[in-house]
């Protein structure tokens, strides 16, 4: 029982920090292409700010990895 518990646990920390990337990647993604259309030459600072959330994705994999490793 306790396995499965700590597979819960292990989901929840990798889905609940995909789900907030998406979220995240969205809104900036959104707002990112609206000032590409502006000024183009913001390029390569979109790119960065599309993709810091998916720190938060690699951290939930982190915290599940550690999460499985300790049983």
């Amino acid at each position: 029982m306790e396995k499965v518990l700590l597979a819960f646990a292990a989901a929840l920390a990798v889905g609940i920090s995909a789900l907030a990337t998406a979220w995240a990647q969205s809104k900036i993604g959104a707002a990112g292409a609206g000032a590409l259309a502006e000024k183009p030459e913001l390029t390569g600072t979109i790119i960065i700010l599309v993709a810091i959330p998916e720190t938060m994705v690699i951290l939930g994999f982190v915290i599940a990895a550690m999460i499985l490793l300790m049983v």
